[in-house]
C-alpha cells in the first residue's frame, strides 16, 4: 500500500485535527508517496526496533519521535541519529498520540482494563462513579495494569467519583472535579496541589497506561485488511 492511503484510513480511525495544539502527531519520517511492505505497531521508536524490523515498513507509533523542533541533523544525537537509520532502511513513521488519547486510550483504559463505565467525557479526562475505599481501588489499579511500586496521594478515603486521564495528565489537576485522579508522572508538586484541592491521587504510570496502544489499534487496521504486528515494547524504568 501507499503510506498516504494508510494515512487516511488512521484520520478515519482517529481524526488527527483532534491532537492539541502543542503535540506532533501525523507523519514523522517518510513520504506519503512511499510504497509499504508491512506495518509494525508500537508505543515507541527505538534503535533495537528499527534495526529488528524489515526495509520499507511504516511504524505506527503512539509518541511522537520528533516532538520539538529539530534545530540540527546531528547523526550522534538522538533522535537524529535513529531517523539516519530508518531513512537508509527507508522505515517511515506515524504518530498518534494526543488524538489517539482523546478517541481510544483513555475509554479503553478505563473500561476495558479497570472495568468502570463512563459517566462523564471532559476532553482528556473521563469519569465514572465508584463505591471504593482508595486502599481498595490502589490494589485494583496496581494488579490490573500490573504497576510494581503504587504511588498514591492520600487524600479522601472514600471514593466516589473517579477521574482518568492516560500518560501525563498530572496538569489537567486544576479543572479536575473527583475525589480521585488517576494519572501518570505525578510530580511532588502536583501531590501538594492536590491535597490542597482535597482530590486523592493514584499514579497509574505513563507506560503501564498506555502500553496498550499496539493491541487497541491492530484490531480496526485489520478489519481494514492492514495485518500490522505488534512490536514488543518496554518500560524504560526499572524498579530496584
Amino acid at each position: 500500500m501507499k503510506l498516504k492511503d494508510i494515512y487516511k484510513e488512521l484520520d478515519i480511525i482517529s481524526p488527527f485535527e483532534l491532537q492539541e495544539k502543542w503535540d506532533n502527531s501525523g507523519l514523522q519520517v517518510g513520504s506519503y508517496n512511499d510504497e509499504v511492505n508491512s506495518v509494525v505497531l508500537s508505543m515507541d521508536i527505538d534503535e533495537e526496533l528499527v534495526n529488528s524490523i524489515k526495509e520499507n515498513s511504516l511504524v505506527i507509533t503512539h509518541h511522537p519521535l520528533i516532538f520539538s523542533p529539530l534545530k540540527q541533523i546531528n547523526y550522534d544525537q538522538f533522535p537524529s541519529s535513529l531517523i539516519q537509520k530508518m531513512i537508509k532502511k527507508n522505515i517511515s513513521n506515524i504518530a498518534m498520540h494526543t488524538n489517539f488519547d482523546k478517541t481510544h486510550l483513555n475509554r479503553y483504559v478505563l473500561e476495558e482494563i479497570l472495568g468502570f463505565k463512563i459517566s462523564k467525557e471532559d476532553d482528556f479526562t473521563l469519569y465514572a462513579e465508584v463505591d471504593e475505599t482508595l486502599s481498595s481501588l490502589s490494589k485494583k489499579v496496581k494488579n490490573l495494569l500490573n504497576i510494581e511500586n503504587l504511588k498514591v496521594v492520600s487524600v479522601k478515603d472514600n471514593i466516589k467519583t473517579i477521574a482518568l486521564c492516560t500518560g501525563s495528565g498530572a496538569s489537567l489537576l486544576e479543572n479536575i472535579d473527583a475525589d480521585c485522579f488517576l494519572t501518570g508522572d505525578i510530580k511532588y508538586h502536583d501531590a501538594m496541589l492536590a491535597v490542597a484541592k482535597n482530590i486523592s491521587m493514584i499514579d497509574i504510570g505513563h507506560y503501564e497506561s498506555e502500553c496498550f496502544f499496539a493491541q487497541i489499534l491492530q484490531t480496526p487496521l485489520k478489519n481494514l485488511g492492514i495485518d500490522a504486528i505488534m512490536a514488543t515494547t518496554k518500560n524504560p524504568f526499572k524498579f530496584l
